[in-house]
């Protein structure tokens, strides 16, 4: 029987179990993407209570590609010193540390004193036009934010592939055990691939192929600047749209996003993360079974690189069960650490009762990821 106590080898990563703390918006880091002492000690609270491994919340690869207020940055080498006392943090308790990668695109949720607005005299401070730097695909407006990003050029597409390949490097250099690129979630390379937002008529859109060409990119030129052993985490989404699993209604379809693994491993990808749209599982009867499940079992049957599931671990014996009949690597939780740092060590301990975690999101209403169950 598979056990989530089990050592989860990745490349050059070696964690003492196969639990992952998937990559949470904490939005505690510094207004310039710094690292701050806040943000050292939830990832160090978390290393105390048995995670094997942490992915961070997004670190933004270009200042105009900021998610959100409070996202970590890596685009500027003067973080050094504050990444490595996180990375120290961490490594002190036997955990490893990931960073994940992203350009936030349209779906950026720009602050009323962002320096990415335009800013005019005849408008209101909390009424004006986005900046034109904020790139997409196409400009098509972001549902969720309304912003329109203008279509990303040539140049563009080459300075972004660029800056991953950089934050990857610069990760190394940091202290990080391995990087995790953001294909999912609708941020801009989850935008590359989906017709919803991809109109593009150039080598970047149409296609499958085409629109999976950016992410390609991005893992084979990283893989290139850090060589063979270094681990390189994808986060894809099984598909955009739960009720329209083929993507006929412009997103991202199952069959689709299996190809699109297959790719990315043949790219250098050293592990896939299986998440998916969270808002196409809302008010969708799970049966107990964790989300992208399913979809995550078909990978690691079809591919020979590991892979991690996301999103509705709760039970031990469901998880084991799964990593067991599923040949995952490994499970990668959110909510439940947030309300328990300690789950891990709790479970080990011999005290095997389900989370405590209720997901009522109260975690995701403000900075800081507060819960309303903490302990």
């Amino acid at each position: 029987m598979k056990s989530i106590f089990d050592p989860l080898h990745i490349g050059n990563l070696k964690a003492k179990n196969s639990v992952v703390r998937a990559a949470t918006a904490e939005s505690l880091a510094a207004s310039s993407g710094k690292p701050t002492a806040e943000l050292l000690g939830t990832y160090a609270e978390l290393a105390r209570g048995g995670v094997g491994t942490i992915v961070t919340g997004y670190a933004y690869v270009t200042p105009d590609g900021k998610p959100s207020e409070g996202a970590l940055g890596i685009y500027d080498d003067s973080f050094g010193a504050d990444y490595r006392a996180v990375c120290d943090a961490v490594h002190a308790h036997d955990a490893r540390i990931v960073l994940q990668l992203v350009y936030g695109g349209s779906k950026s949720k720009l602050a009323v004193n962002d320096m990415r607005w335009l800013k005019s005299e005849a408008t209101a401070s909390t009424n004006v036009e986005p900046n034109v730097r904020i790139v997409g695909p196409s400009s098509v407006e972001n549902p969720k934010t309304h912003l329109v990003p203008i279509e990303a050029s040539r140049e563009d597409i080459l300075r972004i592939v660029k800056a991953f390949c950089d934050a990857t490097v610069k990760a190394r250099l940091f202290g990080f055990d391995g990087v995790e690129i953001h294909a999912a979630h609708g941020y801009l390379l989850s935008q590359f691939l989906s017709r919803r937002f991809n109109a593009r008529r150039d080598e970047y859109g149409g296609s499958l192929e085409n629109r999976a060409r950016l992410a390609i990119e991005c893992v084979s030129e990283s893989r290139n600047a850090v060589g063979a052993d270094y681990p390189i985490f994808v986060k894809v989404n099984n598909c955009d749209d739960y009720e329209d699993p083929l993507g006929t209604r412009g997103g991202l379809g199952e069959e689709e996003s299996a190809q699109v693994c297959r790719w990315l491993a043949q790219a250098g990808a050293s592990v896939l993360d299986i998440s998916g749209d969270w808002h196409a599982i809302h008010g969708r009867n799970v049966s107990g079974e964790p989300f992208f499940a399913s979809f995550g079992a078909r990978i690691a049957k079809e591919l020979d690189i590991p892979v991690i599931v996301t999103g509705g671990w709760r039970k031990l014996d469901v998880i084991e069960h799964h990593m067991a009949q599923d040949g995952i690597a490994g499970i990668a939780m959110s909510r439940p650490l947030i309300c328990e740092p300690n789950l891990v060590n709790r479970w080990q301990s011999g005290d095997t009762q389900p989370s405590l975690c209720t997901s009522c999101c109260h975690c995701a209403s403000k900075p800081g990821i507060p819960c309303a169950l903490k302990r």
